[in-house]
């Protein structure tokens, strides 16, 4: 199932949010809701609205105004089930071609 981004939002995966795991096995527990949670989250940009402004592609990282993204939703791509954000362009703060090092090192 292909999905697209309608109007001026964004569509991302990957969203930096919940319990994570880094490679060497350490539980890093979900800070949503805490003080230290209310921050700025990046995401993946897997979709694009036709109103978005050039300077952002797919496949690129998007740094996103804490809060301003739709609650998670779940479709299967394939095999693959995949939890999507949607996103209004003007909550965009910050673009990546590269996974950012502070995400990646969550990890």
């Amino acid at each position: 199932m292909k999905i697209r981004a309608i109007s001026n939002r964004v569509i991302v995966e990957e969203m930096e949010k919940g319990e994570q795991k880094t490679h060497g096995g350490i539980v890093i527990p979900d800070d949503n809701g805490k003080l230290e949670g209310i921050r700025p989250r990046w995401g993946k940009v897997l979709s694009i609205g036709p109103e978005v402004s050039t300077e952002i592609k797919e496949g690129q990282w998007i740094c996103v105004e804490h809060g301003r993204w739709t609650r998670p939703m779940e479709f299967r791509d394939g095999d693959v089930v995949k939890t999507i954000y949607g996103i209004e362009e003007e909550s965009i703060l910050l673009v990546s071609d590269e996974k950012p090092v502070e995400f990646a090192a969550r990890y």
